[in-house]
């Protein structure tokens, strides 16, 4: 066992460029998302001038600007937060299933981390669980695996 490498991301080498993608739709609930991951990412040290906000009109339009950004190369990850709600989302699966596959094939294509930050719930209380009270914030947790991606990147 002792012959064994592990390489695994840390939160000490995630210097970067990031990119927030903020949903307008529900945004009751996405702004809590961003403020989470705004917070995350100055604690890590990552400035300001580091971060840029894309806001698309809602989730099923993420995966078009997520690639265009990906394709871009100006950025080490991309997080992409929203809130896709049973009640008030018409074919509610499928938009959670075409955010979801669109993010994943941009990141895929690009190489460049995108992360899954839209809630993709039941009911508007538990967005609200989910964006900063009882449940966590979902930006948060988004935007901690960004950065534990780039700095795992670094390292392969």
């Amino acid at each position: 066992m002792s012959n064994i490498k592990v390489i695994e991301g840390d939160f000490a080498q995630c210097q970067g460029k990031y990119a927030l993608i903020v949903s307008r739709w529900n945004s009751f609930v996405v702004e809590s998302l961003k403020d989470g991951a705004l917070d995350t990412l100055r604690r890590h040290g990552i400035k300001d001038e580091d971060i840029t906000i894309y806001y698309a009109p809602g989730a099923f339009e993420f995966p078009l600007v997520a690639q265009k950004l990906a394709n871009t190369k100006k950025f080490d990850a991309i997080i992409a937060l929203g809130a896709v709600i049973r009640g008030g989302t018409p074919h509610f699966e499928y938009v959670a299933g075409e955010c979801t596959k669109g993010l994943a094939q941009a990141s895929m294509a690009s190489g460049v981390p995108v992360t899954f930050g839209v809630l993709t719930v039941d009911s508007i209380e538990q967005a609200i669980e989910r964006s900063g009270t009882k449940a966590g914030n979902k930006g948060v947790e988004a935007t901690l695996t960004a950065l534990e991606m780039v700095s795992l990147l670094a390292k392969v």
